[in-house]
């Protein structure tokens, strides 16, 4: 991958995704990899990890003490951009993204932070962001994959 597109957000699907035991995990895994090397510009707020965690336990069948390390691990990743900042002009910014684009307030959020930040791309695994002119989304599953996760998700 080359870095044109970023700095690239990474949302909380693509990282569960990426630790996840997933057969269509690769593509996740190698921005998330790409994140880590420096090779990408990209940036993760502090609050995707919780839903991370709450993916992985929830959906992957983590165990709560698996997922947490493998979540404090990522964290060890220095060349990550860790939003860590949650300042009431964001909150704010994000519960207008929420009801401008009727999306849920989590999605409003990340997606004020990426405007905040000047984020290029939105990687994500659903379509929300593609409603936001602010930046790309990159819906990072084709339709097939997405088929394939569903399958092995069992829903």
């Amino acid at each position: 991958m080359s870095n044109p597109g970023g700095p690239y957000l990474l949302d909380v699907g693509v990282i569960a995704l990426a630790h996840s035991p997933a057969p269509v995990r690769e593509s996740a895994l190698s921005y998330v990899r790409e994140g880590i090397t420096g090779a990408i510009d990209a940036v993760v707020p502090y609050p995707a990890l919780f839903g991370a965690h709450t993916v992985l336990t929830t959906y992957y069948g983590y165990a709560n003490e698996d997922a947490s390390r493998v979540l404090q691990n990522f964290m060890d990743a220095k060349r990550i951009h860790w939003y860590d900042r949650m300042p009431t002009d964001v909150v704010r910014g994000g519960f207008s993204q929420a009801s401008e684009a009727n999306i849920n307030g989590w999605d409003g959020y990340y997606a004020q932070v990426a405007i905040d930040e000047g984020v290029n791309t939105m990687l994500t695994i659903d379509d929300d962001f593609e409603q936001f002119d602010a930046f790309e989304t990159e819906v990072i599953l084709s339709p097939d994959e997405f088929a394939e996760l569903n399958r092995f998700l069992g829903t």
